[in-house]
């Protein structure tokens, strides 16, 4: 497997804290990476080392298969863009001339590309409106078509919906599903609106305290998360013995409870389980969210 960004251990202390402590990830190529972690787990931190805002002071990263202590890694960052934290735009200036400027400082030769990345951000028929007069959802997109400059294979957008109202949400979820599946770009998205994220990602990256909790794919996470009915039974070992015969996948949590992966008739499983001397007290279904996923992984509640 290919991979855009690998990281082994890294680190990042400040005088009197530890943003990284040790973080050790895999972005694979293609991929929509979700980087999911409570504010000031370290998400921000690890942006700002890949894209050399900040220097690490432990491990190591790779971009495309360049280390950061190599020469190659300017090569690599030049096939990335990012927006961290907040776009970054001239307010005075229209969505046109704002590419204008990012295209002179990366020293592209012409401006044919830009009419065809403000219609692909939504932006094309905004004029000479000023940046200052736009919404925040249009302001989130002119700062990804700045990225896109310098046409990278590489996103990384830090909390790209924060903030925005729900149309604003759809409008760069949709941006961001278009980027990937069109144009094949790896994206990197940071972010603690973990349901949103379950539209959107293919991979996922759980941090906690600047250290890598757990890494999953979107089917694992799915399989992790997914839909039952939380049954309390007289008899576990009953239930175990009518579940098989019907070749329903479930869950032993205790003696007396057990998760159901499958849709099931109260009466035609309590009449079943009744030959069995089996009785059911309860049955509930239960969805866990990616949050409440999340927050099991890391213990306790978000603070």
């Amino acid at each position: 497997m290919k991979y855009a960004l690998r990281t082994k251990e890294l680190q990042k202390r400040y005088k009197g804290f530890t943003a990284l402590n040790g973080l050790t990830m895999n972005v694979p190529a293609g991929a929509i990476y979700g980087f999911v972690g409570r504010n000031g787990a370290g998400k921000t931190t690890l942006i700002r080392l890949i894209t050399g805002l900040q220097q690490p002071t432990g491990g190591e990263f790779e971009l495309y298969d360049a280390k950061n202590s190599e020469r190659g890694i300017s090569k690599a960052r030049r096939r990335m863009g990012a927006v961290v934290e907040t776009p970054a735009i001239y307010l005075d200036l229209s969505a046109r001339d704002n590419l204008k400027q990012q295209y002179k400082m990366l020293g592209l030769p012409d401006m044919k590309g830009i009419d065809e990345l403000l219609e692909l951000v939504g932006l094309g028929d905004t004029g000479r409106k000023k940046a200052k007069n736009f919404s925040l959802g249009m302001r989130q997109r002119l700062g990804i078509a700045i990225s896109l400059c310098g046409d990278p294979d590489f996103l990384v957008l830090d909390e790209p919906i924060n903030g925005l109202d729900p149309q604003g949400i759809i409008e760069i979820r949709e941006l961001i599903l278009k980027l990937n599946r069109e144009r094949n770009i790896t994206i990197l998205i940071s972010s603690h609106i973990l349901d949103e994220l379950a539209k959107l990602a293919t991979h996922y990256g759980f941090i906690d305290h600047g250290r890598m909790i757990r890494e999953m794919s979107a089917e694992e996470l799915e399989q992790s998360c997914r839909k039952c009915v939380r049954m309390s039974v007289t008899d576990t070992g009953a239930l175990s013995r009518v579940l098989d015969g019907m070749g329903i996948d479930y869950k032993i949590l205790d003696d007396k409870t057990a998760d159901v992966f499958a849709q099931l008739n109260f009466t035609q499983m309590a009449l079943t389980l009744s030959k069995e001397g089996c009785e059911i007290i309860t049955m509930e279904e239960k969805d866990e969210s990616l949050e409440s996923f999340y927050i099991s992984l890391v213990g306790g509640e978000e603070q």
